[in-house]
Formats: structure tokens, C-alpha cells, sequence
């Protein structure tokens, strides 16, 4: 009876201490204190506004929009694509690129690149198909379909990034999809994501182990690769070989669910983030009615040398569930899961 009375007791401690571990982990305790110096400049009516790439040199912006709530799609809400913003116009409205896209597509992760007077775009598409990644041309007002990518790899993906306009790296968030595989991806933070790297002919396998790949991004001046990991609440940096392939160099400790993440022009990261994952999940689910946000810009020098700013925290009154931040001037554009709308905050600074 007593060592019946034992294994129990130890069995209790072993699953409140794996419950204290997954509330802890996730940020639950964590206090939120609504925090911005500077204010909300506009808010733009476009729903699920989850990533952005933005063109300096030309002054505008590309929106990926997508309606992910669990509700019933209202009939009057936005369309699913890709929105083009003039960054040139305090107005700030958002004009759909892609409306004569026939084909099934939900957008999530995006990447821009220029080649002479010609942009391309990436997109990860969830369609009703399956994964796939699209690649678009823009010139001037119009945007063109140009080739659909499909491939065993592409299991899970959720972000990409062009390393020139035949090249680039993209995320899968999961390597299961569905079951108790998913369960322990997202809860029990097993690292089964992944980066995969695609060469111009082959797609091959360039990182893994890691919980919950995510947003992702590349330095072409340091040469490096940023992975975030939200589970984790870190951004993983990898040194970029001339093969494609990546070398571990540090993770970079967040505080945070870090999501999308984007480069100003002096090369500091920028990142919407998830002060609590547990909280966003119950948002995403359609349990909650808000979920925190939260803006890091990340000043990366070197191995180790690093500073982090938190730019902005809201307990998502304001907007819910952000995941991505780029810096214009001073402006912030501010993206998010599946909020009606998104945030321009203007900087005092």
C-alpha cells in the first residue's frame, strides 16, 4: 500500500510539474502592462493581415490577408490575397493584387525581392488543395501568376524568403499535421519543424529540430539566416553557406511567441510576437476575444552581442494576436492572426 501510495504521489508531482513547465513555457504567468511611446496612427479595416514585405526603395507595401477565424466567414468581409499599400500616401489604403487569381488561395507567410524593374513576390498558399507556394511578378500596377511550387517537403509551411529570384528558404511549423503529433508539437514543444532550401532545381532539407518554425528571414550583409521559434520564444541564427546550406551560430532569447520577422534598413530585426501562447491559442480557437501583442526590434551586431526593445505591448484590446512589424520612417505597420483590422502606430522618436 505504501509504495502504491508512492508511485502515486510521484506520479502527481511528475504531471503538476509538466503543467507548471507548459504554463510557464508559454508565458501565461506572465503580466501584461499596455505599453507604446507614440501613438496609433490609422487603423486599416483588412482582416487577418498576417505577414507584409515592404520595398524601401519604391515606398509601399505587400499585405498577405487571409480570414483564419473558426467562425463563418462573413459575406462582407475582405478577400483572401495579397494587397498592395502606397507608403507614399498617409491615406494608407490597401488595393487588391490579386483578384483575377483564379486558383484556391489563403496566404500566409511572404517574401519580395527586385530584379531590375521587376518584383517578384512568394507566398505560401493554403489552399484547398494543399500547401503550395506560389510566385507572382510585379510590374508597376499589375501582378502575374508565374509559377506554382508543390512538393513532399512542403508539409507545413508558414513563411518563406527569397535569396535571389530563383532561390529561397521556407519554414515548416510542423512535421505532423494532425494527431497526437501535433498535440506534442504545439503543446509538449517537441522540435519537429524545419528549414527547407530551394536551390533553383531541388528542394533539400537545412535545418531542423526546431519547436514551431515560423517566420524567417535573411541578412544578405551578414550573410545570415533568422528562424524564429515561438514555442520556444527564441530566433535561432544561422551563418548561410555558398551551397544554401545553414550552420547553427545561437539562439537569441526573446521573452516572447516571436512570429514574422522582417529587416529594417540598418538590418535590425523587427517581429510581431505572442506574450502568451496559451492566450493566443484560445483566441485562435474562438475561446477568447482578444490575445496580447507585442513589437521586438532586435539589434543584432554579433555572435552574443545583441540589445532587445520592446517597441510595443497591448493585452489585444487594441489589436489581437500580432505577428509582424515593419518600421517606415516613423511609422510602424503592425500585422496580426485574424483581427478585422491592423495598426499603423506612429514612433515619438
Amino acid at each position: 500500500m505504501k509504495k502504491l501510495l508512492k508511485a502515486l504521489v510521484i506520479l502527481i508531482l511528475i504531471f503538476a510539474s509538466y503543467v507548471f513547465y507548459i504554463f510557464n513555457s508559454t508565458g501565461f504567468f506572465r503580466k501584461i502592462e499596455n505599453k507604446f511611446d507614440g501613438e496609433i496612427y490609422k487603423s486599416i479595416a483588412l482582416t487577418g493581415a498576417e505577414d507584409m514585405a515592404i520595398s524601401y526603395s519604391d515606398s509601399f507595401a505587400i499585405i498577405s490577408s487571409s480570414y483564419r477565424s473558426p467562425f463563418e466567414r462573413p459575406s462582407e468581409i475582405n478577400k483572401d490575397g495579397l494587397y498592395y499599400m502606397d507608403l507614399r500616401d498617409d491615406e494608407f489604403v490597401p488595393i487588391l493584387l490579386t483578384r483575377q487569381f483564379k486558383n484556391s488561395f489563403v496566404p500566409h507567410g511572404i517574401s519580395m525581392i527586385k530584379k531590375d524593374s521587376t518584383f517578384r513576390i512568394i507566398a505560401v498558399n493554403h489552399s484547398i488543395n494543399g500547401d503550395l507556394l506560389e510566385v507572382f511578378s510585379l510590374r508597376g500596377p499589375d501582378l502575374i501568376h508565374e509559377k506554382t511550387y508543390s512538393d513532399p517537403s512542403i508539409i507545413s509551411p508558414n513563411d518563406v524568403v527569397f535569396i535571389d529570384e530563383n532561390r529561397f528558404y521556407f519554414t515548416n511549423d510542423h512535421r505532423y499535421t494532425q494527431g497526437i503529433g501535433k498535440f506534442v508539437e504545439e503543446y509538449a514543444g517537441y522540435a519537429g519543424g524545419n528549414v527547407v532550401y530551394y536551390d533553383g532545381e531541388k528542394f533539400t532539407q537545412v535545418a531542423n529540430g526546431i519547436t514551431y518554425a515560423n517566420g524567417i528571414n535573411f541578412d544578405p550583409v551578414r550573410n545570415l539566416v533568422y528562424v524564429a521559434s515561438p514555442r520556444k520564444f527564441l530566433i535561432k541564427v544561422y551563418d548561410k553557406k555558398e551551397n544554401g546550406s545553414l550552420e547553427f551560430v545561437e539562439n537569441i532569447f526573446s521573452g516572447a511567441g516571436v512570429d514574422n520577422l522582417e529587416l529594417d534598413e540598418e538590418g535590425n530585426i523587427w517581429t510581431g510576437a505572442h506574450p502568451n501562447l496559451l492566450k493566443y491559442k484560445s483566441y485562435s480557437k474562438g475561446k477568447a476575444n482578444i490575445s496580447p501583442s507585442e513589437i521586438l526590434k532586435i539589434h543584432y551586431r554579433e555572435k552574443g552581442n545583441f540589445e532587445i526593445e520592446q517597441i510595443y505591448i497591448n493585452d489585444g484590446s487594441e489589436m489581437s494576436a500580432s505577428t509582424v512589424a515593419i518600421k517606415f520612417g516613423n511609422y510602424i505597420l503592425t500585422g496580426n492572426v485574424m483581427d478585422s483590422k491592423f495598426l499603423i502606430l506612429k514612433n515619438s522618436k
